[in-house]
């Protein structure tokens, strides 16, 4: 058995609890990062927190033995102040009271010496299938892409649920076509999915949509229309 401590109660924190503890090999225990007085030994120590908070929460392990590593898309390895240091990256967005099939959801590992790093791909495997061996660097930049394909992809989800709102259309017509859109690049690259005015240069189109939207909605649209036609 592994044995884990995990600190933090936020969802990042409350998903890897839930799938640790069904792991049959990894023993956990999750800790308050508020109470780190007497927290037991263990061969990880996972710190899933607020990145502000994560070089906090290490400088108050400063005697700790084990593997300390974080959760963090952004936050360098270093904020770690302990010799023995690492990355445990899920690559996903975490809701709370949402079901996560940590099956699906790559694991981006990190770590200052190999088997420190083979340490981590056990405890990934252990909860899910994918797991990669990511730098800082690498790590930074992949959050930022997230960035594109999740928050404002969500942002356009709620811009398009706003018009349909506006004009008493229910939403979940627009499920198929998500879902549709979502599906299709895993078969192809975005570029050669794209589709829709900008890509055809429906000029009247892209007019007639303009004249239906808010300013702010405007600014978006034609930022976008303007980076699909020039891709």
């Amino acid at each position: 058995m592994i044995k884990v401590v995990l600190i933090g109660q936020g969802n990042v924190a409350s998903h890897l609890a839930t799938a640790f503890g069904a792991a049959t090999k990894i023993e956990i225990e999750n800790v308050n990062s508020r109470h780190l007085e007497n927290i037991p030994n263990a061969d990880v120590t996972i710190i899933a927190v607020s990145d502000d908070a994560i070089a906090s929460v290490s400088n108050q392990l400063k005697n700790r033995v084990g593997l300390i590593v974080h959760t963090s898309g952004t936050v360098p390895m270093d904020a770690i102040h302990q010799q023995r240091k690492g990355v445990f990256y899920p690559l996903q967005s975490f809701t709370k009271g949402a079901i996560v099939d940590f099956s699906n959801i790559p694991f981006c590992l990190e770590a200052t010496n190999k088997s420190d790093l083979e340490l981590l791909e056990v405890i990934a495997k252990s909860i899910g299938e994918k797991s990669y061996h990511i730098t800082t660097d690498q790590r930074k930049k992949l959050h930022l892409a997230a960035v594109f394909v999740n928050n404002f992809t969500n942002h356009m989800y709620q811009i398009g649920k706003d018009i349909c709102d506006e004009h008493q259309v229910p939403f979940e017509i627009l499920h198929p076509l998500i879902e549709e859109t979502a599906k299709k690049i895993g078969n192809i690259s975005p570029k050669e999915a794209q589709t829709g005015p900008a890509k055809r240069n429906d000029v009247q189109t892209i007019l007639s949509h303009l004249e239906n939207l808010n300013l702010q909605q405007q600014k978006i649209y034609k930022l976008i229309t303007q980076s699909i036609q020039e891709n």
